[in-house]
């Protein structure tokens, strides 16, 4: 479940996996649809600076990989795709911890593409990938920061 305090963690945790091309930590994020429970393992964009880059540059991202912009406070976000290769579901995470809307995004183009509401989060999946799930507004969207993403925001 989404862990938006700056709660303690366990003693026993262990450090996150970090990704081989970003050195973000790597987390378990489980969206539960109609269809079932779809698990992914997304890379954590917590610092502006990190959150700036996103996936630009990035030529190809696994099928249940993604990246997870968690927001400190609940604000209207919009994403943009400049210098962004692979074509993109953004997906915008509620105050509720559900899926408020998500958006085709299209490689480079900078037309802003909003959030629906107050956003907690934003997923990018790769194009089409909400789709073929059957991942939709209102779905339940789960994760826990790890302590080192939770310092960095």
């Amino acid at each position: 479940m989404f862990d938006g305090g700056s709660g303690a963690a366990s003693a026993k945790s262990a450090q996150p996996a970090v990704h081989s091309v970003s050195g973000l930590p790597v987390i378990d994020l489980t969206i539960a649809s109609k269809r079932g429970k779809h698990a992914f393992r997304v890379e954590v964009a917590a610092s502006q600076e990190e959150q700036a880059r996103g996936l630009m540059f990035r030529t190809q991202m696994g099928a249940d990989e993604g990246m997870l912009f968690p927001e400190e406070t609940p604000r209207r976000p919009s994403f943009w795709m400049k210098n962004t290769v692979i074509p993109l579901d953004i997906i915008y995470i509620g105050t509720n911890s559900r899926v408020l809307n998500i958006v085709n995004a299209l490689p480079y183009d900078l037309t802003p593409l909003p959030a629906e509401g107050l956003a907690i989060g934003v997923l990018e999946l790769n194009g089409g990938r909400a789709a073929q799930l059957g991942i939709k507004p209102g779905d339940k969207v789960s994760w826990k920061l790890p302590t080192v993403a939770k310092a960095a925001a």
